[in-house]
């Protein structure tokens, strides 16, 4: 049984100031480098997965000429049309200067395809195409993810429900998450969803003390 902490999208865009800002997006910063201390000392992995759109990406309102948050369709899902955000090669990209980067073994990124959204860490929303993520953890021996990020609702929701369909014993750290929260109960379902089918919740102490 082997461990590795899964960070989720920790970018300047998904925190205040930026293009995407989730509420309170940057608190999980402080979370995530206290899971890589815990993670440091028991010798356990710590990977991220990094949003990395092309600018002409077709889930950016402006591109498809909707509305920010209104909800259409983008090859035959549903999509819900955000603002232009994360950007390959720009600062809102970037992930977040205080989260403790040099301890991350390893970054995969997604939403380089601009004619499918990419929520998941581990597959575009169609599940037609497949990052590198889960071949390496799989090379690595890694049996369980720890996973926590932004945000609650979306990538961390669809990250957590693939690690499952795939296999992994699956926690998440949940005061390590904020949420979208389009609709106020949005992230409250989401933690519901992954419970439901088969995620264990847990606090960053439980966690620490594992």
């Amino acid at each position: 049984m082997k461990t590795a902490l899964l960070l989720i999208d920790l970018q300047n865009d998904f925190c205040p100031g930026g293009a995407l800002a989730v509420a309170e997006g940057d608190a999980t910063i402080a979370i995530a480098n206290m899971a890589i201390e815990a993670c440091l000392s028991r010798n356990e992995v710590i990977v991220a997965s990094q949003d990395w759109h092309p600018a002409n990406h077709r889930s950016f309102a402006e591109n498809s000429r909707t509305q920010i948050g209104s909800l259409g369709e983008l090859m035959g899902l549903q999509q819900v049309w955000w603002p232009v955000h994360c950007v390959q090669e720009t600062y809102g990209a970037e992930l977040h200067a205080q989260l403790n980067q040099q301890y991350i073994t390893a970054i995969f990124r997604k939403g380089e395809n601009p004619d499918i959204d990419s929520y998941s860490a581990f597959f575009d929303n169609g599940h037609k195409t497949q990052t590198a993520l889960d071949k390496w953890l799989k090379s690595q021996g890694i049996t369980n993810l720890a996973i926590m990020g932004l945000a609650t609702d979306y990538c961390v929701k669809y990250s957590v429900l693939d690690a499952l369909s795939l296999g992994y014993q699956t926690q998440v750290i949940i005061d390590g998450c904020r949420g979208v929260n389009l609709q106020p109960q949005n992230s409250q379902q989401a933690l519901t969803e992954m419970q439901d089918a088969g995620a264990q919740l847990v606090t960053l102490s439980q966690f620490v003390l594992q």
